[in-house]
């Protein structure tokens, strides 16, 4: 039986390999904000969830495509929310949400071929389309 020497480190434990790589986490976010349109947002909650834990240890392009999905959340949130306010004040919210459907299907639709070509977001903090 051998005895192991105190002073002596043990050796370092083998690196564990991801389950799943960053670029394919980021692409897993867009793809829940698309099938959120089906069932009814749970999945888009689940992407921004996402998108916040990784957005911190990504590299400086995955970031780009984090806070342009955690902006998409929240500025659609803030769209359907007003849609839903103008449909029972001023019956406009359908156009508010039409509105919401096409700047979310942009959205994600764009950044999940930057992604896929392995570009940045440009202008990830706008407003618009990015």
């Amino acid at each position: 039986m051998a005895y192991a020497d105190p002073n002596v480190p043990p050796p370092p434990a083998p690196p564990q390999q991801r389950a799943v790589s960053d670029t394919t986490l980021a692409m897993i976010v867009y793809i829940l904000y698309l099938v959120s349109y089906i069932v009814s947002g749970l999945t888009a909650v689940a992407g921004v969830i996402v998108a916040y834990v990784q957005i911190g240890s990504a590299d400086p392009m995955l970031r780009t495509h984090y806070q342009f999905q955690i902006r998409t959340f929240w500025i659609g949130l803030l769209y359907v929310l007003v849609g839903t306010v103008l449909i029972f004040a001023f019956g406009i919210g359908l156009l508010v949400w039409l509105w919401w459907f096409i700047w979310t299907l942009v959205r994600s639709i764009k950044g999940l071929l930057a992604l896929n070509e392995g570009r940045p977001i440009a202008q990830p903090e706008s407003w618009l389309f990015g």
